[in-house]
């Protein structure tokens, strides 16, 4: 069952200001327990994991900038 558009909106800001913080917290934090790399190297996996976290979400923040569907904007 695909998600209403409020719900989405809703789901998205609670990901955005919620989930991103801890994300990069726990991403931080467990690359703060190994040696530091090279800057490249932990540039790179910065910007893997950058990637990473967002590609569960994908459907979630699809259109959720754009107006409201037609058949919503009623409600």
């Amino acid at each position: 069952m695909a998600l209403a558009y409020k719900t989405r909106r809703r789901l998205s800001l609670l990901i955005l200001v919620i989930g991103l913080p801890v994300y990069i917290i726990l991403a931080v934090g467990i690359l703060a327990l190994f040696e530091r790399p090279p800057i490249l190297v932990e540039l790179l996996v910065y910007v893997i994991l950058g990637v990473l976290w967002a590609l569960p979400f994908k459907s979630i923040f699809r259109g959720v900038g754009q107006a409201p569907p037609e058949d919503e904007r009623d409600q």
